[in-house]
């Protein structure tokens, strides 16, 4: 098979499973708007969950510090790229939660893909949620380690993996709140299971972090549980990108010698690093900001319960409403455009096949007559 027959098959593959994703251009589609051509929409689908994309003193954080270092690091942390701006970043996100060190990567993808290529030899094994980002399980599969799966928040299953031996050490993997439906892991009961067989927990909680726990510390907080990697990442409540690993000295040194996604990436600009410092600072005061979105979510839920689809049973900003068919699916999301309202559309592989949803997503920089207006178009189409 040529490399055109076999690439022209797999695009088909993906029409006929009414799965094939098109990228659109919008002018800006953070908080609450999203503006695409001539049209302005109610936008469901970001995850600025806090609304800090927009706020102003993120953003002059942001300019103060180009003005300052220029709008680009130079290089590696470990030539040119690591600046005061990037020292401070750290040590404040380590103070806040608790931990030693904290190292910046430039994704939460990178993040994850650096760890477990890191840490991790032949006679390991990785015991992964089954539904954990793709980025762990993608790394999982790809590192020499061992993976195996778990029932998705079952410690039960988790446990019966444990129960079999290894000759190596054993990193437990989940996320604290998971991206597609929403629901947070019982964390303490994970890292309990881990650290009786010897392994440790990692964490990452990309959609926890800002919103939950005292003072936004996120999910590991928020249960009370500590596990030996914690990854936060900056593109959800902080409004930025990037990411962050915490963690205990040594680690932090052996990534430093190891991680090559951390090694060989060119350093996020000083500029962001001073912007996401802003970021942070209103995020420890941002009671308010996360009172709001909490009304927000509950004003949506009990309104959603009459609506003749699934809706998960998350507490959080991540809100799915479970369609099951792809077409379907495809269409009610159109449905919703043509009525101002951006919501995207969830289909496999991203959820499991027969899982196709609307993820709707909600922000403290909604107002309540937004989350009214998404309630009626949504009673309207589903009818």
């Amino acid at each position: 098979m040529s490399w055109q027959r076999k690439i022209e098959l797999g695009l088909q593959q993906r029409h006929d499973a009414a799965a094939y994703r098109v990228r659109q251009v919008n002018n800006g589609a953070n908080g609450r708007w999203l503006q695409s051509g001539s049209r302005q929409y109610l936008n469901f689908s970001s995850n600025d969950y806090l609304g800090l994309s927009q706020d102003a003193a993120v953003i002059a954080a942001w300019q103060q510090g180009a003005q300052r270092y220029g709008v680009g690091s130079g290089g590696s942390g470990h030539v040119t790229g690591y600046s005061q701006p990037h020292a401070h970043l750290e040590q404040q996100l380590a103070d806040w939660l608790g931990y030693p060190r904290a190292l910046l990567f430039i994704s939460g993808y990178a993040a994850n893909q650096a760890l477990l290529a890191a840490l991790t030899a032949a006679d390991d094994r990785i015991l992964a949620d089954k539904l954990s980002h793709a980025s762990l399980l993608e790394a999982a599969a790809h590192s020499p380690a061992q993976l195996r799966r778990f029932t998705h928040n079952q410690p039960d299953s988790l446990q019966k993996l444990l129960d079999k031996p290894c000759s190596g050490q054993t990193l437990v993997v989940t996320e604290g709140v998971f991206s597609m439906d929403g629901d947070s892991a019982p964390l303490a009961a994970l890292q309990q299971n881990a650290a009786a067989a010897g392994g440790w927990l990692l964490v990452d909680d990309a959609h926890g972090i800002g919103v939950c726990g005292d003072g936004g510390r996120g999910s590991c907080w928020q249960q009370g549980v500590k596990p030996e990697l914690l990854v936060v990442t900056f593109g959800k409540a902080f409004g930025l990108s990037g990411a962050a690993v915490l963690c205990q000295e040594p680690v932090a040194e052996y990534l430093l010698q190891y991680a090559r996604h951390l090694i060989y990436s060119t350093a996020m600009p000083s500029a962001q690093a001073c912007a996401l410092q802003a970021a942070l600072l209103r995020i420890q005061q941002g009671d308010d900001l996360r009172l709001q979105l909490q009304q927000r979510i509950g004003q949506f839920r009990a309104g959603a319960v009459g609506l003749p689809l699934q809706l998960g049973a998350s507490e959080t900003a991540i809100q799915p409403l479970l369609v099951g068919d792809n077409q379907q699916t495809l269409t009610l999301a159109a449905q919703l455009r043509a009525a101002g309202l951006w919501v995207s559309a969830i289909r496999p592989p991203t959820v499991p096949p027969g899982g196709a949803r609307l993820r709707i997503t909600l922000s403290a920089a909604h107002q309540a007559e937004d989350i009214d207006r998404l309630l009626e178009v949504l009673h309207d189409v589903c009818h």
